[in-house]
């Protein structure tokens, strides 16, 4: 009697499969990886000298792109608020400078280790969620954005004030943190940048999966429907508290990243701009897409770098002409324009490759 063999099927590693499907992102985070030894190569500089952290266009350009990914961070964070949630909120540069006016002083009045800032900014972190969310419990929408603005407000007061001189610098800032060995940007620019970006890459992979999750999901319908939401039995107060803790853990880490790359705080980032800058990232980007919080950042801060340094005194004019054509021609951020024309483009594509084949 013949035996007929049996094939059996083999389920696929779920690590080996998530990988499959994120071969564009890898490749993406391998290549940021190996920049800083591409531009040492093109600059006449070996791997070692990256390593050694000597002077040169890959040191600096390290510390460029080391603060496009303290930006995409904070730009993440307000992504998950206003784009994933619908919470309008004006006062978000609040929990950028908590982290890092808390960082400096960490470091330079507490002399307290990575460690125990960490753990500090942790408690920050909740502090803050809890009094937003206090707010967002008696009012909504652009009330709530408004007394958001107020609370960022006196808190921007509180670090100006003379009161404050020794703490936090009062309106010179503060100056003079010294920084850890491990992660200083002068002798260790190399460990930081690597640092930054795989902080970027984990914090977005956990925002993604946020989104997809369950909770995620009724965040999204409250941004839809808040109304609805609630008739189906959902606590919209308690889904919101969670973004709120999410987002300001997000962002006091990358207020603790700013103050390790800059060790001047200025009260500049307690200010209302900071989160308008953080609302023209996801706008060019992409308002709820998370992508475009990282795209958008590297837009933003690039093409102001650029600009400056090719057109000078012409580079804030240039700035907001590009800044008009991109709400003109691409109105839902570079991501999510290319996401909805995708299919259309994928299409074309097919069809010239037809006509192509005919002749």
């Amino acid at each position: 009697m013949q035996n007929i063999a049996q094939t059996t099927y083999k389920p696929e590693n779920g690590l080996v499969a998530w990988m499959k499907g994120n071969k564009a992102l890898l490749t993406l985070l391998a290549l940021m990886v190996l920049l800083p030894f591409i531009i040492a190569l093109l600059d006449g500089q070996s791997a070692g000298d990256v390593l050694a952290n000597n002077p040169g266009n890959a040191k600096f350009f390290q510390g460029l792109l080391i603060e496009v990914f303290i930006l995409a961070i904070f730009a993440l964070s307000y992504d998950l608020v206003l784009g994933i949630t619908g919470i309008l909120s004006f006062g978000h540069a609040m929990f950028f400078a908590a982290g890092a006016y808390f960082t400096g002083i960490a470091f330079k009045s507490l002399q307290w280790g990575i460690g125990q800032t960490l753990l500090g900014l942790v408690v920050v972190a909740l502090v803050q969620a809890l009094l937003f969310g206090l707010v967002l419990w008696r009012v909504q929408g652009i009330t709530f954005a408004l007394v958001t603005l107020g609370i960022a407000a006196v808190f921007q007061i509180i670090v100006m004030s003379s009161e404050m001189q020794g703490w936090t610098g009062a309106d010179v800032g503060l100056q003079g943190v010294i920084v850890p060995a491990v992660l200083n940007t002068n002798s260790e620019r190399l460990r930081l940048y690597l640092l930054a970006l795989f902080a970027l890459f984990f914090i977005y992979l956990i925002y993604r999966r946020f989104v997809d999750s369950p909770t995620g999901r009724v965040c999204v319908a409250v941004r839809e429907n808040e109304g609805r939401a609630r008739m189906l039995g959902y606590n919209a107060w308690q889904f919101k508290m969670v973004v709120l803790l999410v987002s300001s853990l997000t962002a006091v880490f990358a207020g603790f990243l700013h103050t390790v790359h800059q060790p001047i705080v200025s009260p500049n980032v307690a200010g209302l701009g900071w989160t308008v800058a953080a609302l023209l990232i996801i706008l060019i980007g992409g308002v709820g897409t998370l992508t475009g919080a990282i795209v958008g950042a590297a837009v933003f801060r690039l093409l102001d770098y650029f600009l400056d340094r090719y057109f000078g005194n012409s580079a804030d004019f240039l700035l907001g002409v590009v800044y008009i054509l991109i709400v003109l021609f691409l109105p839902y951020g570079i991501v999510g324009t290319w996401r909805l024309r995708r299919l259309e483009i994928e299409q074309g594509r097919q069809r010239l490759l037809a006509l192509l084949r005919l002749k």
